[in-house]
This record gives C-alpha cells, sequence and structure tokens, in this order.
C-alpha cells in the first residue's frame, strides 16, 4: 500500500473514532479494553497522535517520550483529540518524502513508517470505540489487515521486547480463508517470534493454526475478538493471547 492510502485511512478511521466515542459517551466502559472508559482510550490515542506529529514535524532522530495526558473530559477532550488527529493527518500530508527522523521498524522510509503505523494504530482503537458505542463495527478493508497481521507479525514481534516465547520450537500458522495467499507462518522458541508469508516448509509440522476472515484475524492477533478458528494445539493460541501485548 502507498503512504497516501495509509494517511486516507488515518483520516477517514480517526473521525470515526471520534464519531463512535462522542456517541457511547466518554464515561462508557470498552469491552475490548476492560480497564479503560472512552476517556481513557481518547487520551492515549490522541497522545501517540501528537507523539508521531512531533516526530515527524519537528525531525527527532531519537525517540521522545509520549507525553501526558490531558485534564479534560466530555466535549473538550473529543475536541482536543480532533485537534491533534486532525495535525497528524496534515503533517503527514505534507511531509516531504524524504523527511528523516525516528522510527522504530523496518520501513521503506520514515514517512511510510509512520503512515502506516498510525493508520493501523488508529484503526484498532476506532473498532474500541465502536465496541464502546455498540451496534455493527465499521468494516476493515481485507488488503489493510492484511498489511496490518505483517505488521504486528513480522515487525513488532520480531523485536527483542515480545514476550511471545515457548522452552521448545513450536510453529503457528495464521490463514485468512478470504484472501489469496494471506497465510503466515510464525516460529516460536526461546528467541523472539520468527514470522514470514507464506505456508511452512515441506515436511515441517504445524503444531497450531488459527484461521478466519482476514479482518478477524487482524482483530483477534490485536486481541480484540477470539480467534474465529483454532486447530491443533490450542495452548499455542492461548499462548498468544496471553503474551503478544504490544
Amino acid at each position: 500500500m502507498e503512504t497516501a492510502e495509509f494517511v486516507a485511512i488515518l483520516d477517514r478511521e480517526g473521525r470515526s473514532l471520534a464519531t463512535a466515542a462522542e456517541q457511547a459517551g466518554t464515561d462508557a466502559k470498552v469491552p475490548t479494553c476492560p480497564e479503560w472508559q472512552v476517556n481513557d482510550l481518547l487520551r492515549h490515542t490522541g497522545k501517540v497522535h501528537r507523539w508521531a506529529t512531533s516526530l515527524v514535524a519537528e525531525g527527532h532522530s531519537s525517540p521522545r517520550p509520549v507525553g501526558g495526558p490531558p485534564d479534560l473530559d466530555g466535549a473538550a477532550l473529543l475536541t482536543w483529540f480532533r485537534e491533534g488527529h486532525g495535525k497528524l493527518v496534515s503533517t503527514l500530508t505534507s511531509a516531504s518524502p524524504d523527511v528523516r527522523c525516528w522510527h522504530f521498524l523496518p520501513a521503506p522510509s520514515p514517512l511510510a513508517f509512520w503512515a502506516r503505523r498510525q493508520a493501523h494504530e488508529t484503526t484498532v482503537h476506532r473498532f474500541d470505540a465502536e465496541s464502546a458505542r455498540g451496534g455493527t463495527p465499521t468494516g476493515i478493508d481485507p488488503a489493510f489487515a492484511a498489511d496490518g497481521i505483517d505488521e504486528l507479525l513480522i515487525g513488532f514481534h520480531a523485536r527483542d521486547r515480545s514476550r511471545v516465547r515457548t522452552p521448545e520450537p513450536r510453529v503457528l500458522r495464521v490463514r485468512a480463508t478470504d484472501a489469496d495467499d494471506a497465510v503466515w507462518t510464525v516460529r516460536l522458541s526461546q528467541e523472539p517470534p520468527v514470522a514470514k508469508r507464506g505456508d511452512a516448509g515441506p515436511g515441517e509440522d504445524v503444531d497450531c493454526e488459527v484461521a478466519g476472515p482476514v479482518a478477524e484475524l487482524y482483530l483477534a492477533l490485536w486481541n480484540r475478538l477470539p480467534f474465529p478458528a483454532v486447530t491443533g494445539d490450542a495452548s499455542v493460541a492461548e499462548l498468544w493471547r496471553a503474551k503478544s501485548a504490544v
């Protein structure tokens, strides 16, 4: 996907998040994040938006701390969120393609990284806001969902901080049932997971498979939904649910 596509998704998803949050009310519980109310969701996502904006706009070459949450609630908090989201969208839209700043996963460029990362960050939290509101959630484009699974499995969990570890080697397969060639093989061990797009090699045993529509798998891997279907050793899927928070 192109950077401009990610920015367009970020724009749409942030607006939808704010609308759902307003409809739910800022004191509503968030079922997908049981310790949060909607005001916590807005503060968290709004802080991340401002953090990403500052890194890109100011060209920081090293990480900066995420700022503290505002002492706001209700309509004032929603206004604060919308302002920060709008600033992030405009910053990414106007940034030079060769802008240089810190980023934490491999990417074609810092701008490509931040557009992609914030699009996925905001989409997952839009789903959270809609879970608080109730009703049918907005759908997620299959190609975007598959890209998000790539980012999570091949990017986030390749880092040393991943806690998805097993005493003995195990193989998890993630298979989308509605997208051609959307299958991932995740090799688990005492080291960080090693994931690749594609099926396991010839003769290699798969200990557990999680399968379903790609958008549902995307949300399930982010622990927003249960896995649609699990075959094989279910303890591998449970390990993911218990240890995969990033």
